[in-house]
């Protein structure tokens, strides 16, 4: 494992991360967590074992990621954005039998302070507005934002909003609409 980590840094021996990740200052990173390659954790970032976070994935301040928490490749995650894994956590009661898992799929951005919920599915290069409190899955391509987050418009891999016919003005790729959401034409 060839990374790069702040000497306030804790990662864990029994995690297993990348080639070129980088850890800033005081990230923690527990065994059994798995960090692909060329991912930036960003100061005071958490990641709990059960946790796994795919390549190129750049996850901001303030961000704890537990065990249940899936993001796949090329995923952002802005400051402070939260994730949960239990829907009932009670201190007094250990519900790590019950652990949701989360997935946010690639290319997808979630912003600043958004709350993602336990047991959300998050489709690829969707974009989840700061902010937001997502209680149910996410389409592919899909914009949400609000509390709780609702859709409201498609963007393009790139995070552009779509226009009416579903092009991206910024790089003229056009999409169609399918009942799983949106998918670039090929």
């Amino acid at each position: 494992m060839n990374y790069r980590a702040h000497p306030t840094a804790e990662i864990d021996a029994g995690a297993a991360v990348g080639d070129g990740t980088v850890f800033w200052q005081q990230c923690i990173v527990l065994a059994g967590a798995r960090i692909g390659e060329q991912c930036k954790l960003a100061h005071n970032v958490f990641v709990e074992g059960g946790a796994r976070i795919g390549n190129r994935v750049t996850v901001k301040d303030n961000v704890a990621l537990y065990s249940g928490v899936d993001l796949e490749d090329d995923v952002f995650v802005g400051p402070n954005a939260v994730f949960t894994n239990v829907l009932a956590p009670r201190a007094f009661i250990s519900r790590k039998h019950a652990f949701i898992p989360t997935r946010v799929g690639r290319g997808a951005s979630i912003g600043a302070n958004a709350t993602i919920l336990c047991g959300v599915s998050v489709g690829e290069f969707a974009m989840i507005g700061a902010g937001a409190v997502v209680t149910r899955d996410v389409k592919p391509f899909a914009l949400v934002y609000g509390n709780p987050a609702r859709q409201a418009g498609w963007v393009s891999r790139s995070g552009i909003p779509l226009d009416a016919e579903l092009r991206c003005p910024e790089t003229d790729e056009r999409y169609q609409e399918t009942d799983q959401g949106l998918q670039l034409r090929r």
